[in-house]
């Protein structure tokens, strides 16, 4: 389980969008919105390795990750943690983003070994330490 709380738990498995929020040189936050998806107790996104956020990771890789709902009321789950950064054997991890949003119209790119390689993705790997929030 990511959270000893079973209604986070469940919100974290249940939904598909988060913000995702690292640390700048300067110790300041930066946040950005990512797709997410869950294996077993660890939370992972896809994101393409010449970004911001895994620059900031590599220097620092404390993150926050907020998981949102999609309607009112908007309920949240906050996962502190550590983040790793993964860059080989890539496909499984991508997969499971992909089927986290295909509801809403995102579909696995027909090459994905070459779509991977091209966008230079990694996966961030985070595992939670600390999870908390509001479920109304």
């Amino acid at each position: 389980m990511i959270s000893s709380e079973p209604k986070w738990d469940e919100f974290v498995t249940t939904n598909r969008w988060a913000i995702l929020t690292t640390l700048r040189s300067s110790k300041q936050p930066v946040s950005s919105v990512v797709a997410y998806a869950r294996r077993n107790d660890v939370l992972v996104v896809s994101t393409p390795g010449t970004t911001f956020k895994r620059q900031s990771i590599e220097r620092d890789d404390r993150v926050n990750l907020c998981v949102i709902n999609n309607a009112e009321p908007f309920n949240f789950v906050s996962i502190e943690g550590r983040c790793a950064i993964v860059s080989a054997d890539l496909e499984a991890d991508t997969r499971r983003v992909f089927a986290n949003i295909e509801s809403v119209g995102y579909a696995v790119p027909d090459d994905l070994p070459n779509w991977l390689e091209t966008q230079q993705r990694v996966i961030l790997e985070i595992h939670p330490e600390r999870v908390y929030g509001v479920i109304r």
